[in-house]
């Protein structure tokens, strides 16, 4: 069987168990079993269901062990995958996410160990709950951990090294109006009308090169013929500045305050930090050694920062100096997602020659 082929295999075999966020449990244990079968791994899960796997060494002289990182989770629709391979491309049937966010980094990763001539002592996790706020990694028994740099493997262009994240803040809205029948319409207040004033004011989308903010869902009503009285709202900023973060979050607060205020209604708004903006020089060793494994196929590196969250804020927060690199995946968080063969060997090679820098 060629790496393609036991890539394209071991890929459908993990997608086509579900993992959505918050349900991880199956996927895990999967993973545990097999970790220590075919890698002789040892492997614990802490006290939040993140997975550890520990593994010896091979062929290397470095004793210090090396981190490596993905998550298990995936976001919905991601339950009943069934893929599809044409022309060597990875797909779902249409009907939900494939799932290669994360578990091509996985697949990948698991190929590399197995047919890497070397490589250093690694410590493998696995998070839950990425997907929803990077709970998995925020939640992580760090006494477990003994490596000190690492790489996580969670991000599409398999030319990105990406050495930052950005500052992100969650903003949950309530928006408490008045209820009314709507053939007396006067008597009510619309919590959907306050709502609609403050999203028209909002500056959303892209606000400059480091910033973006955006309304995800807006909730109310609860029949045609009624006035709503209540309107739920989860908006975000994100930031690569932390103070432009806040800012912008708090002129969102006020945005649905005075708008909610200016018919009679009432918003309750509350700001939660999910994160915090972190970056790490672009001259770290771990920065050098994912851009030479990059090269390695000649491809030429892009470092870069990123709005995106991923479990890497954590990581460097925690003072484990981690950069983000590509798996390939192509549209993800959507039904068209789908990463091809191809792009999986070179994820492979590019992870084995960073085994190889590593050994020396």
């Amino acid at each position: 069987m060629t790496m393609s082929e036991r890539l394209v295999q071991i890929l459908c075999e993990m997608v086509r168990i579900p993992s959505e966020s918050g349900n991880e449990r199956e996927f895990i244990l999967y993973l545990k079993d097999k970790l220590t079968k075919t890698l002789s791994a040892q492997c614990t899960i802490d006290s939040y269901g993140n997975l550890i796997a520990k593994i010896p060494g091979k062929d290397c002289a470095r004793k210090e062990p090396v981190f490596f990182a993905m998550h298990a989770d995936t976001v919905s629709p991601g339950v009943g995958i069934e893929p599809t391979v044409r022309e060597g491309v990875v797909s779902s049937n249409g009907d939900t996410v494939l799932g290669a966010d994360d578990k091509a980094g996985i697949s990948e990763l698991l190929e590399a160990i197995l047919t890497a001539p070397r490589y250093p002592p690694l410590e493998i996790v696995v998070s839950r709950e990425e997907e929803t706020g990077l709970a998995g990694a925020k939640n992580l028994d760090f006494t477990m951990i003994q490596s000190r740099t690492g790489f996580l493997l969670d991000t599409s262009a398999l030319d990105s090294v990406v050495i930052g994240g950005p500052s992100h803040m969650l903003v949950d809205v309530e928006i408490i109006g008045r209820a009314a029948h709507a053939a007396h319409a006067e008597e009510g207040i619309s919590a959907i009308k306050a709502a609609s004033h403050a999203i028209a004011i909002i500056r959303d989308g892209r606000i400059d090169e480091e910033t973006v903010a955006n309304v995800g869902t807006i909730q109310g009503g609860t029949i045609r013929n009624g006035v709503p009285e209540r309107v739920s709202i989860k908006a975000e900023c994100r930031s690569l500045n932390h103070e432009k973060c806040i800012q912008l979050g708090n002129t969102m607060k006020e945005a649905f305050e005075v708008a909610a205020k200016s018919i009679g209604a009432k918003a309750e708004v509350q700001l939660h930090l999910a994160s915090k903006a972190t970056r790490i020089p672009k001259d770290a060793p771990t920065v050098k050694i994912a851009c030479q494994a990059i090269e390695s196929i000649g491809m030429v590196p892009k470092v870069m920062a990123i709005c995106g969250g991923t479990d890497a804020s954590v990581y460097n927060t925690k003072g484990l100096e981690t950069v983000v690199l590509g798996t390939g995946v192509r549209a993800q968080h959507t039904k068209g997602e789908n990463i091809s063969a191809a792009d999986m060997e070179k994820a492979v090679k590019i992870i084995r020659s960073i085994f190889s820098q590593l050994c020396g």
